[in-house]
Formats: C-alpha cells, structure tokens, sequence
C-alpha cells in the first residue's frame, strides 16, 4: 500500500462530503484463488482476508461512511467442502471475538444480516453478544451478511407481508416499495449507495437484489485479500466522479451550446 497516494485520494474525498457513499457494500472475492496463486490452501486465503477486513473498516470509517456491509457467508457457500464450511464458521467466531475490543475502541457498531439462526449455535452467541456490546457505539455500523441470499430474503419478504394481510394487520392496498423495503433483512438500513466487487468478476452473486437498484458499482480487479486502504479510496473517488441520475436527465453542466 502506498499510504501517499492513499492519504491524497482521502484528502480529495473528505473535500467533497456530500459525495462521501453514505452505505458501501462489498462482495469480499478471491479469497481461494489468493491462496492457490501461494500453492496454500483456501482458509489460507480466508485468514488473510480478515486481514483485509480489518484495513477496510478502519479506512471506510476514515472518510466517514456511516454504513459497511460485506458480503461474509453466503446461503450457497454451504455447498462448500465441509471442512472449508467449518473453517470459515470457526473464523467468523474467532475474529468476532479477538477484535471486539477494537470495535468498541473505535465505536463501531456491529449488526448482522440473513438468517442468522441458520448457523451453529455458538456462532449465532458470538454474533449476538457482540451486537449487544455495540449496541450503543455511534460510529460505523458494520453490517455483516451472513447466511444470506437475495432471492431468500425476498421471498421471506412476500410470506411475511401475505401473513401480515391474512392477519389483517396490513391492507393489500398500503403495499408499496417502502412498505416492502420494511420487510427486508436490511429494514434498518439504508440502501447501498456504492456496491464494490473485487476479483475482477462482474456478477451480484445473489446480493442485495433489490437494494441495489440504483447503487453504482465498481469493480476491482485485486483479490480480496490484497483489497486495501488506497484501493478502497480510489472506488469512493470514482464514485464521487459519477453523476446518479436515477432515471432523471442529466443536470450536469456540458459543452454543448
């Protein structure tokens, strides 16, 4: 990492605080390839990107994102052999545990998203003892998506808004894409302003379906464990170069008479 060139590019970005991506949500990829391309196996790779991990909450909390959401343990990463599974379970406790000290030092606020009780049982106790511990802190909320599937959480989305008409609670006619957005894994929060994939792969692979609408996305061709502070400020950078429209006509000034 060049911390130069990284400490420029936050200059430039704290410059223009109302193009700061308020939610920044990542796919964490190359995790495996990482490790092959070190002729080490895959959790070799998974631990050094807890390593990554940590350099991009530290960096995202610099240039002051309010929310970070990393895309940890998906609904089809349970196809995995089973002992990359029951690694990847052990880590998440581990380093929930070894760095919670730090969160609460820096006022992170940790949450999770997807089926949560879908996971071992001593992971879901890590889990939530430290969403209770950071409950209060006021800093970066770090979102955490975990045994999630887009298209799950959509369609857990519609049983729930049909159970709560069948009960009467809700008319069929209140329905909008507010009320539904109420039912999500991701009620609570924003929607991703800036959706960052690394790897060079150019998929959502089933994230934040509907929350990414509209959210600008970039895409980085370095493996995920080596993803880092300047790479991290050069796709707000470009995210503060681009104009959002969502459907509407440019307002941007252009050359033409």
């Amino acid at each position: 990492m060049n911390d130069t060139a990284a400490d420029i590019l936050k200059t430039q970005i704290l410059a223009r605080p109302e193009r700061i991506p308020r939610h920044i949500a990542i796919i964490m990829d190359g995790n495996g390839r990482w490790a092959a391309l070190r002729n080490q196996p895959r959790t070799f790779g998974h631990e050094a990107g807890v390593e990554a991990v940590k350099r991009v909450v530290k960096a995202a909390a610099e240039i002051r994102v309010a929310y970070l959401t990393l895309y940890t343990f998906s609904s089809e990463n349970w196809r995995r052999p089973r002992d990359e599974v029951e690694a990847l379970m052990s880590l998440l406790a581990r380093t929930t545990l070894r760095e919670l000290d730090e969160l609460m030092q820096n006022d992170v606020k940790l949450v999770t998203t997807g089926r949560v009780n879908g996971l071992p049982q001593s992971q879901q106790d890590v889990l939530r003892e430290a969403s209770r511990l950071t409950a209060d802190n006021r800093g970066l909320v770090l979102n955490l998506a975990l045994n999630y599937g887009g298209r799950r959480e959509i369609l857990d989305a519609v049983k729930a808004i049909a159970s709560s008409v069948r009960a009467g609670i809700l008319d069929l006619s209140e329905i909008d894409e507010e009320t539904f957005s109420s039912f999500l894994y991701t009620a609570d929060l924003p929607d991703p302003d800036l959706l960052i994939r690394t790897s060079g792969e150019h998929r959502l692979s089933n994230f934040l379906l509907w929350q990414t609408h509209y959210t600008e996305l970039f895409i980085a061709e370095a493996l995920w464990p080596d993803f880092d502070r300047e790479k991290l400020f050069e796709a707000v950078a470009t995210y503060q170069r681009r104009e959002r429209r969502f459907g509407r006509v440019s307002q941007e000034p252009t050359s033409e008479p």
